[in-house]
């Protein structure tokens, strides 16, 4: 055990003769810029796997923590969209082992007109809880206004601003299903006052979300005491599908249990196989920079030649000379990785800041929310990940020491000093 530790730790000979060569002469300066270039490459590959894949795990878990923390985890959708008897179902789903929480719903797609200006909007009709539960992400005016028998409504941002409306403004929502009359079937229009404003930050929501006391949605959509649907929070969203089995079965042909991953399985597939893409790709941008530190150590094998020699006639070892160039390299490839972690945490940490100036700059508008779903550039590192990285970052730096390192360790000095 001793001896293989050893084997592995540097001599202050080999230490002094690797730092030597880690910082070549005046004559050598193509090799000082290769190995220069080399760990420039590093820092980049590196840095850009860290920046990615934080943009990616921050884009799904703030896609994930915004649609699941406004829809639940699953919904209990009746068939026909009507759900009559809620509330014996209500308490069955309460009931379900592994469910957290489960509250009434209605969901309903109209139109809102304001000033001339029509706008499709997805009506929300909410019990007080689930009300309260957007005060964090209200940008004006106060939810408690919000009760059953007024007519008041909290709107998302962007409806807001398409429809230019301000808090205390009328808007008129449209039911096309309204009442039949004589004369055909009369739309029914009904004015509320805005009392809140909010923003999810998720763009489809906050263009799109009026939010009304559950009584209110009733009442607008002529439906009595039904709901449409009931939303379900459960202990762990990865085992909701398992968690909700028995309830499904219970509820065949009354109504159907659809889980988050269902709801949303296009965007979040598209997002999984879009991240394993990404850092395959740029583990190869990795690859290549460590390609660089092998031609670095190659020609500074052949620039050592001769001291090689000289330093196996003064009694240096195979290993010696084996440690000292893998030594040489592997800092390369080390300081390249910790440089790469550095810029990528700055990086982030001032990511909003620099697509700002980068926008400013090109005069494109790089982040939409309208394409992008979120109002900001997202990050969340996994210190898992962050570790991946570096590790595979040094294995590929080993690794390309090799070569040039037996290639060094196999000189024959006799051969070299003869012809010297």
């Amino acid at each position: 055990m001793t001896d293989k530790a050893s084997c592995l730790i540097l001599s202050p000979f080999e230490w002094t003769i690797a730092k030597r060569y880690m910082l070549p002469g005046r004559g050598e300066a193509f090799i000082a810029l290769v190995a220069g270039i080399s760990l420039v490459a590093v820092m980049l590959g590196v840095a850009a796997l860290v920046i990615v894949m934080s943009v990616m795990n921050g884009f799904r878990a703030e896609l994930f923590d915004k649609i699941v923390g406004l829809n639940g985890h699953a919904l209990v959708q009746a068939y026909g969209g009507r759900l009559d008897n809620w509330e014996r179902v209500l308490e069955d789903v309460r009931k379900t082992p592994g469910v957290t929480s489960a509250s009434p719903l209605i969901e309903q797609p109209l139109l809102a007109s304001y000033n001339g200006r029509v706008e499709a909007i997805l009506v929300r009709g909410n019990t007080d809880e689930d009300i309260a539960a957007i005060q964090p992400n209200l940008k004006a005016g106060r939810l408690s206004e919000l009760e059953a028998g007024t007519s008041t409504v909290a709107i998302g941002a962007r409806l807001a601003e398409n429809l230019g409306v301000r808090l205390g403004d009328t808007i008129t929502i449209i039911n096309p299903q309204g009442r039949s009359t004589p004369f055909g079937t009369v739309p029914r229009q009904i004015g509320y006052t805005v009392a809140a404003i909010f923003e999810i930050g998720v763009y489809d929501y906050d263009q799109a979300f009026v939010v009304m006391p559950i009584e209110n949605a009733q009442q607008l959509l002529l439906i009595g005491d039904s709901i449409g649907m009931i939303e379900v929070t459960t202990e762990d969203p990865d085992r909701v599908g398992e968690i909700l089995a028995p309830l499904a079965q219970r509820l065949a042909g009354q109504a159907i249990v659809t889980d988050w991953k269902t709801i949303n399985a296009t965007l979040f597939e598209a997002l999984a196989v879009e991240r394993v893409a990404m850092f395959v790709v740029l583990s190869i941008i990795v690859l290549v920079a460590v390609f660089n530190i092998l031609s670095s150590l190659i020609m500074l094998v052949r620039a050592k030649t001769r001291d090689i020699a000289i330093l196996r006639t003064m009694g240096a070892t195979r290993t010696s000379l084996l440690k000292i160039f893998v030594t040489t390299g592997f800092l390369i490839g080390a300081l390249g990785t910790i440089a790469g972690l550095i810029l990528g945490f700055v990086f982030l940490y001032f990511r909003q800041p620099i697509v700002r100036f980068i926008e400013v700059v090109s005069g494109q508008n790089l982040w939409d929310p309208s394409i992008r779903f979120l109002t900001e550039l997202p990050s969340r590192t996994d210190p898992v990940e962050v570790t991946v990285i570096s590790v595979m970052a040094l294995i590929f730096s080993f690794l390309a020491t090799l070569y040039p390192a037996f290639k060094a360790s196999g000189t024959d000095p006799v051969q070299v000093l003869r012809y010297e």
